[in-house]
């Protein structure tokens, strides 16, 4: 396993520890996965026809979304990629206790710094990931690279209440020194790079907090 380097990496290390993932991967045990996922499970299932295809799920967390479509034949195979490493070993643990772990492969590190090893897919999924990154254009545009036919993403709406809440998780952050940062990102400026890339939408769900969005590539 590659030793944590990037500010990025260790910030998200430090959030995403060992607890919070267990907490997570009992949650899903429980209840299933998460309302996000569930909305991009929505719209993957009705727009992207099960087969043979190749899922791509970046900041995969505990691989709650690749889970769900290996069990209902949306795809045959998965590449989950997370920078945290208890995110990681949860999911590898679930991926075996499911019997599942000769189809997916959990890989640690910073999707943008590690993309260019990772494979090109089917569906290409980022679950409450864009606002993780202070600039959310490299990690979209290395998305957007990778994927043949799908890309779905959720992400914080622009609503003012959205932003005060993350506004104040992040000054609580500072304050025990946790340097972890969430951002609410241009939903305009994220359509424009999709579109520019050559898909289009085809579904689109939203919360009070989340929107989830997939999109499927023109002609494709």
């Amino acid at each position: 396993m590659p030793t944590c380097c990037s500010p990025f990496e260790r910030a998200t290390e430090q959030q995403f520890n060992s607890k919070r993932a267990g907490e997570e991967l009992a949650r899903y045990r429980d209840k299933g996965p998460g309302p996000t996922t569930r909305s991009l499970l929505e719209g993957i299932r009705q727009w992207v026809p099960p087969g043979n295809g190749l899922l791509l799920d970046v900041g995969s967390g505990i691989g709650s979304l690749a889970f769900e479509l290996l069990k209902n034949g949306g795809v045959s195979r998965a590449v989950g990629v997370d920078a945290s490493p208890a995110y990681i070993d949860a999911a590898v643990e679930e991926a075996q206790r499911r019997g599942c772990a000769n189809l997916v492969q959990f890989v640690r590190g910073d999707f943008v710094a590690v993309s260019g090893q990772l494979p090109r897919a089917t569906i290409v999924s980022l679950d409450r990931v864009v606002c993780c990154y202070p600039s959310f254009e490299r990690l979209l545009g290395a998305a957007l690279g990778h994927a043949e036919r799908c890309v779905a993403l959720s992400y914080p709406r622009e609503a003012w209440y959205v932003r005060a809440t993350l506004m104040l998780e992040n000054a609580g952050r500072a304050v025990h020194r946790n340097p972890f940062r969430t951002f609410v990102h241009s939903a305009a400026h994220m359509r424009e790079l999709i579109a520019h890339a050559g898909f289009h939408l085809v579904s689109r769900r939203e919360t009070w907090v989340w929107c989830s969005d997939v999109y499927l590539r023109r002609n494709a």
